[in-house]
């Protein structure tokens, strides 16, 4: 048996984490015995969202380990322990805790630290910087107090930290010494284009300044003075005016580091001592410190390789353009955005109405692209980045990739142009090549795709050109990528909904006279009937609608598995009175009905004939109920907990708000079953965060989530907006509802929908919030007309006589089916087994 080498890691980032990560699944994991320190209280964590801390999401949400992670591969950490010293002649590493640990093998991934200006004044109260989870709460302790909030810096992290203030409700400040923002990635007119957008959203921003000291406030805790004679009274000053290497250590132990910080790495980055690598931003590869996660993750599977004796293990650079949406804001910058290549030359298009601004920067024959800035729109990043990337010739005229499309020329540059060398998902550097290898290997899905090559599975922004590449793939296979519905309608759900609203078609029998062929099918017909029902909102039993619905729709209510029907009376945010209750007692013990109290703050009554329900309807609506829609892909229910009526800790009336959501959007027919909740406050007693939409309330206002959900693959709901009054609220409510009712494939869940939707949250905010689409007025109106139109189904079919017809087990009798049998189980009735009704049936015939 071979003796293991020791294998130290310094440092539980997320480049330290990938690292290990990349190593437990390679093939040298049983060679190595692990050890990692990490100087913060707990394992890595993801810093690319961290302001997410601030909008509710918790630090085990922020994770980036499984659970049981280093239990399960025996890799021993060090929480809280921060590595003191390296003894390379002894080989040995020294923590602060007094630990000795000898390695073989040792990786820094040290990270980096805020860079604090040396100003006067910079150590003073609340002046403090943006880096981990323990700085988060210490700003929002700050905010507790504090009115105004100044951040230095701006740069990507100083804008991200701007929305951190703007999220706890300070009065927000950016103090930037360049002339613009974001001086590194953005030109003049785009850092212009950027400062507008966001001193619109509430934001000052102060470019050209230079601190010379913090002080004492009047009306503040602290002032800024600037060089130019100016002042700024704040009560937080956040440091995020860039980052600097941690190689403290490697220049105590002697390692070699560049003249301006970095630990010096060569192409499998190794430092000066072969025995000691570097990875992420403590390292400087050719002269350059990576501040992004991607690059320090090649860099970590970079070492796997080196440490595995692959020959090809080399990190020889790393692309350094970005995407990101800044407080809101569309921006991306690729390649040489400044067009300092010899030769370049320059195409601008802006937009001040839409607020847009593009700038190609391309080779002086105009054949391919170098660079590019988007500020406002970075829908065409993909295209344009793998372009840059893969020296794709551009079209005839380059600037029609940023212009609005001519009529005669296409720009789109489909997957098939792309080569097997081009990278599809930067976070795994998962190639083009890869991915048709999997396909190849049998991967058809997306899901099939992903779970192999890991491709799309870091920051998702892959995904829609992932898909692309499936589908071009498939094809060339020869299986066809076919989005019909079905074989009578050669369109897609989204297709139908827009044909019937436009044509103003109310009938199944009209659609497929314009649009179809044959008489339709159990997936076409379904689906045109919710589309109708969530349009004109019209009886699903009227004649015109019959036959489209299936069993349940059909007898407004759920078969079960014995054929019998279950009765779901409306419980309007779970609120009930005394006599609603006697009523559904009464209702239960009168028809002999099993009873039972579910998830979703509802009274659930079990085992009615269908010849039973509308004499059940009628007591139960005369007591004052309302149809569920338990049956329907509709809205089923808005649960509630008790909130600031009568819980010491709620902080508004999550009761009443569950009513009027659940008043307003009842009868709202959907591609899929719609739930909501409504929490009073963050300790969240009525699960709001796993519902298709969740509002929590909090001091500032009502909090959204949208596209939760329970199930067999259960998601938590992703934060929509923040602080919003009531009226806000529901606007963005209504806006969410309609568009997904009118974009989402049949039987399509919200979560599914969002996932699938390219752009996912960010596309969903700027629709639903900023009306990219200039849709948002059409959407709040059908809402409108849903809810002016809403009618109790049940009310509806108890008073009209030709609808009471249906139910009934036999077209020619009104007897009702024997061949419903019950026994009874704790106290109540329940469908007999196979074998039970096989012994009533013997007992029957002696």
């Amino acid at each position: 048996m071979s003796i293991k080498q020791t294998l130290v890691v310094i440092g539980n980032g997320m480049v330290g984490q990938h690292f290990l990560a990349s190593l437990v699944e390679s093939t040298i994991k049983e060679q190595y015995e692990i050890i990692t320190f990490c100087e913060e209280p707990r394992a890595a964590y993801d810093r690319v969202h961290l302001s997410a801390f601030f909008t509710g999401t918790t630090a085990q949400e922020l994770s980036l380990v499984e659970d049981g992670f280093f239990e399960r591969h025996g890799i021993t950490i060090h929480l809280g322990d921060k590595a003191a010293s390296i003894d390379r002649a002894d080989k040995t590493v020294t923590s602060a805790k007094g630990l000795t640990i000898p390695y073989d093998k040792l990786v820094l991934a040290t990270g980096s630290y805020p860079f604090v200006p040396p100003v006067p004044g910079h150590d003073r109260a609340q002046c403090l910087v943006y880096r981990t989870i323990e700085d988060l709460e210490a700003i929002a302790a700050a905010a507790k107090t504090g009115k105004v909030g100044t951040v230095v810096g701006g740069g990507l992290l100083g804008l991200e930290a701007a929305k951190a203030l703007m999220d706890l409700g300070l009065e927000t400040h950016v103090v930037e010494f360049a002339p613009r923002l974001m001086a590194v990635q953005l030109d003049d007119a785009g850092g212009a284009m950027l400062r507008h957008k966001i001193e619109n959203l509430g934001v000052t921003v102060h470019t050209g300044k230079n601190t010379s000291i913090i002080t004492d406030g009047e009306q503040c805790i602290n002032k800024m003075c600037f060089a130019d004679g100016e002042e700024l009274e704040t009560d937080i000053v956040l440091f995020s005016a860039g980052i600097r290497p941690r190689d403290d250590l490697a220049r105590a132990c002697g390692l070699e580091v560049g003249q301006r910080g970095g630990i010096v790495i060569d192409n499998q980055c190794r430092t000066s001592d072969q025995s000691i690598y570097a990875i992420g931003e403590c390292a400087l590869w050719n002269g350059m410190i990576y501040g992004l996660v991607a690059p320090g993750y090649t860099m970590a599977r970079t070492v796997v390789a080196d440490l595995a004796g692959e020959d090809a293990a080399s990190f020889t650079g790393a692309d350094m353009s970005t995407k990101l949406k800044l407080m809101g804001v569309d921006v991306a910058s690729i390649g040489d955005a400044h067009a300092k290549t010899q030769g370049a030359m320059v195409y601008s298009y802006q937009n001040g109405d839409s607020e847009v601004y593009k700038r190609l920067v391309v080779s002086q024959d105009k054949k391919q692209l170098l660079g590019a800035v988007l500020v406002g729109d970075a829908s065409g990043y993909s295209t344009l980045l793998q372009y840059c990337l893969n020296g794709i010739e551009l079209p005839e005229n380059p600037d029609a990739l940023i212009l609005p499309h001519r009529s005669d020329e296409s720009v789109g540059l489909g997957s098939d142009a792309l080569p097997a060398s081009a990278q599809i998902c930067s976070c795994y550097d998962v190639t083009k090549g890869t991915i048709c290898s999997a396909i190849e290997g049998g991967c058809m899905t997306m899901g099939a795709l992903k779970a192999e090559t890991k491709a799309s599975t870091g920051c998702g922004g892959c995904s829609a050109l992932l898909k692309s590449v499936l589908d071009s793939e498939l094809s060339k296979q020869g299986f066809e990528v076919n989005t019909d519905i079905c074989e009578h309608f050669a369109y897609t759900r989204q297709d139908l909904f827009n044909l019937i609203r436009v044509e103003q078609i109310k009938t199944f029998a009209d659609l497929l006279h314009k649009h179809g062929k044959g008489n339709g099918c159990e997936i076409c017909k379904p689906t045109v009937g919710n589309i109708l029902a969530s349009q004109w909102n019209e009886h699903i039993l009227e004649k015109d609608h019959l036959g489209l619905q299936d069993t349940n729709d059909t007898f407004l209510a759920n078969m079960q598995k014995d054929g019998t029907y279950s009765v779901v009376p409306r419980i309007t945010g779970g609120e009930i009175n005394p006599d609603m209750l006697i009523a559904l007692g009464q209702v239960g013990k009168k028809y002999k009905l099993y009873t039972k109290i579910t998830g979703g703050q509802r009274v659930d009554l079990f085992g009615a004939r269908v010849d039973q329900l509308p004499h059940i309807w009628k007591e139960l609506i005369d007591a004052g109920f309302e149809s569920g829609h338990a049956y329907g892909k509709s809205l089923r229910t808005v649960k509630s907990c008790v909130g600031s009526t009568w819980c010491r800790y709620g902080v508004d009336d999550s009761v009443g708000l569950a009513i009027e959501l659940e008043n307003r959007y009842k009868g709202l027919r959907s591609p899929h079953k719609l739930k909501l909740a409504v929490s009073g406050c963050t300790r969240e007693c009525a699960e709001a965060q796993g519902k298709d939409i969740g509002v929590i309330a909090t001091e500032n206002g009502w909090n959204l989530y949208v596209c939760g959900n329970g199930g067999m693959k259960p998601r938590h709901a992703d934060l929509f907006a923040t602080g919003l009054d009531k009226e806000t609220l529901i606007k963005y409510i209504d806006r969410f509802l309609s568009f997904y009712v009118r974009t989402a494939d049949r039987l399509q869940r919200t979560s599914v929908w969002m996932e699938n939707m390219e752009g996912g949250l960010d596309y969903l905010k700027s629709v639903i919030i900023e009306d990219k689409l200039g849709l948002c007025d059409q959407l709040e109106q059908q809402m409108h007309y849903v809810i002016d139109t809403y009618q109790c189904e049940w009310l509806t079919a108890i008073e009209d006589e030709a609808k009471l017809k249906r139910f009934r087990h036999f077209i020619n009798s009104d007897q009702p089916d024997d061949n419903v049998v019950f026994v009874e189980e704790r106290g109540q009735l329940r469908p007999a087994s196979d074998n039970e009704r096989k012994h009533f049936k013997l007992m029957e015939m002696a």
